[in-house]
């Protein structure tokens, strides 16, 4: 045995163990929901993000390149100073606006810089670090108060060898504007989506776990004894749980009444040889102590036979007994063999043979079946171990007398003897058919075609 923990600090000697507190099936349920919820959440708004503020970005890109290409780069030609001009001035009014956020410039080495009247004083900058035959689009924070947007192309103009690059530039606030709406509009729409799917969820739990709440309720009931079974119908993942309870119950009733059963049943066969050695005992009988061996063993005999059903009982709740009848049957050999030395007991059949049942069970029910062929036999014993589909036959044969058919059911009973001449108090055949039943087997008896005398057969459930 494992010694018992002792009890924690500022707990009181002999309090019980606190259970683990394992929380809230509701709780779990909830917030895995409302992780994945916001998982998926996160991850779904990010990647919406990027998708809408790329296409923010690219339309305004677009409309950039459109212009650089359209309005300034088709529209460009050589003057006769060798400056650039433009055929048809851009269309865009914000270009001769000062500072309206939308600007373009022309510049060339060694030539003088054509900017748009909106740049005013101030000039984009210019790199001499690459050559950009494509539009080039990036941002720039050269005018301090204003990012930009700038999309740049190199280009040779017909009539000129040198090089010229066309900027075109407007302000970020537009963009930034509208992709500052589209979060601030997915932050709350995800949000809104968000809280009603965690109370979607939490409904759903709340939901889905009534069923158990109302089992709870159920089995209050019968333990305050206002029901003695749960008798709503619940979901189909419920209603096993509901219907083992149910058998359980059912079970329990069935244990407490059969011990009431057996109380009584050994109370009612105890008064009869207690009466006896108490009427010996007051008159004082000249054969009071045989009297009271006799009824002393009668008394042990019909205890034991109670016992015998209590421990079969118990061990069946177990669901795992299990015998080799093979060993049993050599057991109950040997020990027939020293007591009645003038039979023979023989033994044939399947050594494999398991039986669903306690070993100490089996040995006393072969036992009781093999003594009695022993005792009121010739001297001939036969044991056959044969397995029948689902059960085991322990077949027991004798030589003698036999029972009449008419007979063999009333032998079953306790205390009944048809040979009075021999000692016994007649509770085996009686203990071999309360256990078996216990078991969920049978016995019978029948007449033996091989030794002429009894047969009985005891039939178990086979183990696999």
């Amino acid at each position: 045995m494992t010694a018992a923990a002792p009890p924690k600090a500022g707990e009181p000697a002999g309090a019980k163990p606190r259970r683990p507190h394992i929380g809230s099936l509701t709780r779990r349920l909830i917030g895995v929901a409302a992780l994945w919820i916001t998982v998926l959440l996160l991850t779904g708004g990010f990647a919406l993000d990027r998708v809408l503020t790329s296409s923010i970005v690219r339309n305004f890109d677009d409309q950039l390149t459109y212009v650089l290409n359209t309005a300034l780069i088709a529209a460009s030609e050589i003057g006769p100073d060798g400056e650039v001009r433009f055929n048809r001035p851009p269309a865009d009014q914000r270009f001769i606006q000062p500072y309206s956020g939308v600007y373009f410039q022309v510049s060339g080495e060694n030539a003088d810089t054509f900017p748009s009247r909106s740049l005013w004083d101030r000039r984009l900058r210019v790199s001499d670090g690459h050559f950009d035959l494509e539009p080039h689009i990036y941002d720039s924070n050269e005018f301090a108060v204003e990012p930009l947007r700038i999309a740049e192309r190199d280009v040779v103009l017909p009539g000129s060898n040198i090089k010229w690059r066309f900027q075109v530039a407007q302000s970020r606030e537009i963009i930034d504007d509208q992709i500052q709406t589209l979060r601030s509009t997915l932050f709350w729409s995800f949000a809104a989506l968000g809280a009603g799917l965690l109370i979607l969820a939490a409904l759903q739990t709340i939901y889905g776990l009534w069923p158990l709440r109302r089992v709870q309720r159920e089995v209050a009931a019968i333990r305050s004894g206002t029901k003695q079974r749960i008798s709503d119908t619940f979901p189909t993942e419920i209603q096993p749980m509901t219907d083992e309870i149910n058998q359980l119950l059912a079970h329990s009733e069935e244990q407490a009444e059969e011990a009431r059963r057996h109380a009584g049943n050994l109370a009612h066969a105890l008064k009869t040889p207690l009466t006896v050695v108490t009427n010996a005992a007051t008159a004082q009988s000249d054969d009071l102590a045989d009297t009271v061996c006799r009824e002393a063993a009668l008394m042990r005999r019909q205890v034991d036979h109670h016992l015998a059903r209590a421990r079969a009982i118990g061990r069946r709740t177990s669901g795992q007994a299990r015998a080799c009848v093979w060993d049993s049957v050599e057991a109950v050999q040997r020990a027939v063999d020293r007591l009645y030395e003038e039979a023979t007991v023989d033994c044939t059949g399947d050594r494999t043979a398991q039986a669903k049942v306690e070993r100490q069970d089996l040995d006393e029910m072969i036992g009781n079946l093999v003594e009695n062929a022993a005792k009121y036999g010739n001297g001939r014993v036969f044991i056959t171990v044969e397995r029948r589909g689902a059960l085991v036959d322990i077949v027991v044969e004798d030589d003698g007398t036999g029972i009449p058919e008419a007979e063999r059911e009333a032998i079953f009973d306790r205390g009944a003897r048809l040979d009075t001449g021999k000692p016994g108090t007649g509770l085996g055949l009686a203990i071999v058919r309360d256990v078996a039943e216990i078991y969920e087997g049978r016995v019978s008896l029948e007449e033996s075609e091989d030794l002429g005398g009894l047969l009985a057969r005891l039939s178990l459930p086979a183990a696999v």
